[in-house]
């Protein structure tokens, strides 16, 4: 890989993704796009970086071609609750932008890559140890465009010869980009709400095991695939990859561990918990460890440490601003374009506006960030 194209890299993995592939790659040799333009604290917007709305075939071309392209990883996808609840629009973003996405491959002669899930299995899938090759009936849109997905690489590189690799992710967790939509999102949330305000309130279901990996293996993951030599990949798409399984309960226990105080409760979302109960408890990833090499370095306790360590770290900054924006003692305000309002303990929530929303709509694009007072 010499020059590479990322789609969705505003996402949490494409975020993490494009830095990883700027600092062994250059940053000039990496394009980043998505279909809104990054935040001006964003870390990855210093460098290339182009709009893209993956649904446009025309405009990905142009971008390849205009960028001299030898690599394409498509990662803009939307995740698995907010596809349910937008079904039609997932069909047409997720399959849509896969398409385009591996024409473009074909047109252009790109290594590829898409992330698939776990959310390729569903209910009569076996739910302990998984195996690579196995039944794969799921129930949710997300799910379905996954192993449409998957099958579509497949397709590609069988008939066409495109390089096409993918893997089957379990669910990610990360301190640097918040999640976006997907079921296994409380295993990020709790850290944040662990640090924040010493309590979580869980959505998933005790004893509700899911495979998880820290996101650090994840991106390392992905560039040790599309680095592995052609010829020892018999699978090739829809790598089983797994860190560590677990429930909420012994996330709750490792966080005790540096947060003695820290306490869970439940308020099971039927949705997610459905997804979560069609998923597997545990996969087998040995297929990836064998034909390139997949060894994760992070397990529960290690992530959980690290995890605590940085989101302290990086803690909001609380900025003091008068009338005119200039700093004043007394007034406490937060700075809404580095914070996920998903995060925010359930007192805070009557006080804020969807300021997503008008992310979107670019109002306050080129203009001061958008702050508002609030109390503990």
């Amino acid at each position: 890989m010499k020059r590479i194209v990322i789609t969705g890299a505003l996402g949490q993995i494409g975020t993490e993704l494009v830095l990883k592939c700027r600092q062994l790659y250059g940053k000039n040799n990496v394009l980043a796009t998505d279909i809104r333009e990054p935040e001006p604290h964003s870390l990855i917007s210093d460098s290339p970086f182009e709009l893209l709305d993956v649904t446009d075939r025309d405009a990905m071309m142009g971008v390849v071609e205009d960028f001299r392209a030898d690599t394409l990883m498509h990662m803009a996808a939307l995740l698995s609750a907010t596809a349910e609840k937008n079904p039609l629009q997932a069909w047409d973003l997720n399959m849509g932008g896969l398409i385009n996405a591996l024409e473009t491959a074909r047109m252009y002669d790109l290594h590829f890559f898409m992330p698939s899930s776990i959310g390729a299995f569903g209910a009569s899938t076996p739910k302990k140890n998984t195996p690579q090759n196995t039944i794969q009936q799921p129930t949710t849109m997300y799910g379905i465009n996954k192993v449409a997905g998957e099958l579509l690489c497949q397709y590609y590189f069988k008939n066409f010869g495109v390089d096409t690799r993918s893997v089957r992710f379990p669910g990610l967790i990360s301190h640097v980009k918040e999640p976006g939509g997907g079921t296994t999102d409380y295993a990020v949330e709790i850290y944040f709400e662990a640090v924040r305000h010493g309590h979580y309130t869980s959505y998933i279901a005790k004893n509700t095991y899911m495979d998880m990996m820290y996101m650090d293996d994840a991106v390392d993951a992905i560039i040790q695939l599309m680095e592995a030599d052609s010829k020892t990949l018999v699978t090739r798409n829809g790598y089983n990859l797994s860190a560590m399984s677990f429930e909420p309960e012994m996330i709750k226990k490792e966080i005790q561990k540096h947060i003695p105080e820290f306490t869970l409760d439940y308020d099971v979302d039927p949705v997610r918990q459905a997804i979560a109960d069609a998923w597997p408890d545990s996969i087998d990833s040995s297929y990836s460890r064998k034909e390139w090499g997949f060894n994760p370095k992070y397990h529960l306790d290690k992530m959980t440490e690290t995890m605590i360590q940085a989101i302290k770290e990086n803690k909001e900054k609380k900025y003091n601003y008068g009338s005119e924006g200039k700093k004043e003692k007394g007034s406490k305000c937060l700075d809404l374009t580095s914070v996920n309002l998903s995060f925010f303990h359930s007192k805070a929530r009557t006080y804020i506006y969807d300021v997503q929303q008008y992310s979107k709509k670019k109002i306050f694009r080129n203009s001061q960030p958008f702050r508002f007072d609030y109390f503990h």
